[in-house]
């Protein structure tokens, strides 16, 4: 966590310097500044992998959870538009159902494997953390009030990988009795690709919107795993 807390703050930096850099193409019109445009992002969403065979099974409510910090740089010539860019932290949880899911023993592959008729986690999950950078193009009806309007944006997020484990939780029999009550966690990055490109967009009112985000590259490097790219389906809080 240190490590991301670090990463997030350095990139922060570096793009308040390339915010900077870019005022003489955009910049915040006179009399919009300092007003709130969508510079604090909070998202949480449904997130489930495109591709997935039907082999691997999931449960429950996989989910993404994002954090971004951004900058707003608005058209000069049209205070209706504008681009936003930062850098955050986006994380996924995907559930298993009664799989045994092995990213850290040197397999040729990422390993899913049925587990339902013998021992397995009763809970069992994927986590994965990115650290992100997000472009948006922005429209917004009303800028002069960001937080009554509506609101639109499509963009893009270029990541890096910077956290992958699995967490089980309750080794449990293949009738579902308890067996050991113990978690267990394993990190390995070496099955995934190490960036990750998705396609963005939001749409609503105020500082509540609906976002979707679509991976445009596998999850797993060709040939060490399923051909699978996470969507997210969400809702975002914005402001300051």
């Amino acid at each position: 966590m240190k490590k991301i807390v670090l990463i997030v703050i350095s990139s922060l930096f570096l793009t308040s310097v390339f915010a900077q850099d870019t005022t003489n193409i955009l910049k915040k019109t006179s009399g919009l500044a300092g007003r709130a445009n969508d510079h604090f992002l909070l998202q949480f969403g449904y997130t489930a992998w495109a591709g997935r065979p039907d082999t691997i099974r999931t449960k429950g409510f996989p989910h993404s959870f994002n954090v971004y910090f951004m900058f707003d740089l608005r058209f000069k010539s049209n205070p209706k538009l504008s681009v936003g860019i930062g850098a955050g932290v986006g994380t996924d949880n995907i559930y298993f159902d009664k799989m045994d899911v092995d990213i850290k023993d040197p397999t040729s592959t990422v390993v899913f494997a049925d587990a339902s008729d013998t021992t397995h986690f009763k809970k069992l999950k994927l986590a994965t953390a990115t650290l992100e950078a997000p472009i948006e193009l922005r429209f917004s009806a009303h800028p002069e009030t960001p937080n009554k309007t509506f609101k639109v944006a499509l963009g893009f997020k270029a990541g890096v990988l910077v956290d992958a484990h699995t967490k089980g939780k309750d080794w449990v029999s293949s009738t579902g009795a308890t067996l050991i009550a113990y978690t267990q966690k394993e990190s390995s990055k070496r099955f995934f690709n190490s960036n990750r490109f998705l396609a963005t967009a939001r749409i609503g009112y105020g500082v509540f919107s609906v976002f979707g985000t679509y991976q445009l590259n596998p999850l797993f490097k060709q040939g060490l795993g399923p051909d699978v790219r996470p969507y997210t389906i969400g809702l975002t809080l914005s402001g300051l």
